[in-house]
């Protein structure tokens, strides 16, 4: 009996020699459209779905294959009587391999300014109904939508042609594959919908992202662990970096690595960060990144070793020299990107730098997407909200009868960025645009402030506080005030706010409310 085919690919990536494979091994091959024209080119015999249905291709392309003759071929069971009976009288023969991958929805959905009748022409019908009948079928039928599985599916194929009972675990392997890869493609549809209808937090929570990297392990050896990364991001990104040099990516080194650039889009000017352990022991601002870069490493020294840091401009061979100074040692750095000699000086001026990992992430803009929420895993269920962007909805005032300086304010502004991104309880102190102290994780919001205080040592004195919620209490202002702190800055909201500002007027310092908090848990 003659073996059948069926091929109609977007990816035409090695679509050639599958097809010459499947030829070679006396199967007939059926296609469509584009597909068929490319194997027609190749000097392959192809058969026209519209052949094998009766039935032209219609609806300017919309409906090719959506036909009985088509999944009755790959849906019957051909160790069930009945089913080959039907085939037969209705003038259907089996389909035994079928090789579709979808229309690029993704990269139409992607495309800034394409409008919505074009994306929606790209959203692919007849291609999923295919694989998942091919799949359901996969005891009898191969399913590939992935070119990688072309080689395997040809040495399948000549397995099963000496013993039939091989290939059964290749297929079933290759129906989960097909399953994923309609399900990923339906997520993405669905994703781009509820965008356009201003769904931030869908009825259903759909999540779509492909396996970029195997792990060696999480954030325990004990713990397996892999890397997935949703299609389609425009934002600059950790997920979305290149990496230039040095050993894989371990799992903190991906959550510390975007902590660090999450940090550093909060300025617009020159800024450098330095994290450990998903908290900040670094960041500075300046005129240019390597000044930056040196007023991130007076945060703290001695925690930035061994860190991860992140830079909102290209590295080029002054800043490289900045970095790679003797008794220094990083695990990655994460940049827009490193010039040549940038690359030179870091994986070879220092011991370290043969293994350093450098990941370029692209121009950082503005555009941060809102649409990308924030997930975090708990037994049972997700939490899902939006992501902590921007102070636009903050309404700064000055609660204390002395008003900040100018510098006072400046410093504040830098403060309450870095604060956002810091373990609550969160407590930092700065000064001249550069971190001097940290307080993270604590249970009580006072002893932030005395660990932030510790961190700075005599620096504290003329620093500015910022605090990522509101005091409970006056004793975190009169602990400021002793460590010599001039201005702070707060969300506000407690009931006993007025014993904060009263403790602020008599110590003489500055006290900003933003009638915002800036919680990271």
């Amino acid at each position: 009996m003659q073996r059948r085919a069926l091929i109609s690919v977007t990816d035409k990536a090695g679509v050639v020699e599958f097809a010459r494979g499947l030829v070679e091994r006396d199967f007939e091959v059926l296609s469509t459209g584009g597909t068929a024209a490319t194997l027609r080119g190749a000097g392959l015999a192809v058969t026209d779905v519209a052949q094998v249905t009766g039935f032209p291709e219609m609806l300017d392309g919309r409906v090719k294959t959506l036909h009985p003759a088509v999944h009755g071929g790959l849906l019957a069971l051909r160790d069930n009587p009945g089913h080959q009976s039907a085939l037969e009288q209705h003038g259907i023969a089996n389909i035994d391999v079928v090789a579709v991958n979808l229309y690029a929805f993704r990269e139409a959905a992607a495309r800034i300014g394409a409008s919505d009748e074009h994306v929606i022409e790209q959203i692919d019908i007849g291609g999923p109904s295919m694989i998942r009948s091919a799949a359901k079928n996969h005891r009898f039928v191969w399913v590939v939508t992935d070119p990688h599985d072309y080689d395997a599916v040809l040495a399948g194929l000549d397995d099963a042609a000496e013993d039939a009972g091989a290939g059964l675990a290749l297929r079933r392997r290759l129906a989960a594959a097909a399953f994923r890869a309609t399900a990923a493609y339906d997520a993405a549809i669905s994703a781009w919908f509820s965008a356009r209808l201003g769904e931030t937090l869908p009825p259903v929570l759909v999540l779509e992202a492909g396996a970029a990297q195997p792990l060696r392990y999480g954030e325990n050896p004990q713990q397996r662990a892999a890397f997935y990364v949703r299609s389609g991001v425009r934002e600059a990104s950790v997920a979305g970096a290149k990496q230039l040099a040095g050993k894989e990516l371990s799992y903190n080194n991906i959550m510390d690595a975007d902590a660090a650039l999450e940090l550093v889009k909060e300025f617009a000017g020159p800024a450098a960060a330095i994290i450990k352990h998903a908290n900040p022991c670094g960041c500075g601002t300046a005129d240019a990144l390597p000044a930056a870069f040196a007023r991130a490493m007076t945060g703290d020294s001695q925690s930035a070793f061994g860190g991860i840091i992140a830079l909102n401009g290209e590295v080029d061979a002054a800043l490289a020299d900045a970095i790679a100074l003797p008794d220094t040692f990083f695990e990655l750095i994460v940049a827009p990107g490193f010039t040549p000699e940038a690359l030179e000086v870091l994986t070879t001026r220092c011991k370290w730098g043969r293994n350093v990992r450098l990941l370029a992430c692209g121009p950082l803009s503005a555009l941060r997407d809102r649409g990308d929420l924030s997930v975090r895993k708990v037994v049972g269920g997700y939490l899902v909200q939006e992501r902590d962007l921007g102070f636009d909805q903050e309404q700064r005032h000055v609660v204390s009868r002395r008003q900040p300086t100018a510098q006072e304010l400046a410093d504040l502004e830098f403060a309450w960025r870095v604060c956002k991104h810091v373990k609550s309880n969160a407590i930092v102190l700065a000064s001249d645009g550069a971190l001097a102290g940290v307080g993270a994780g604590q249970m009580s919001r006072v002893d932030s402030v005395f660990m932030a205080g510790h961190k700075a040592g005599g620096r504290a004195r003329g620093a500015v506080l910022a605090s990522d919620a509101f005091f409970p209490f006056r004793d975190s202002v009169d602990a400021a005030a002793g460590m010599g702190i001039t201005a702070i800055v707060q969300p506000g909201g407690s009931i006993k706010d007025k014993d904060s500002i009263a403790a602020a007027d008599e110590h003489g310092l500055a006290l900003v409310f933003t009638g915002v908090r800036h919680f990271r848990h």
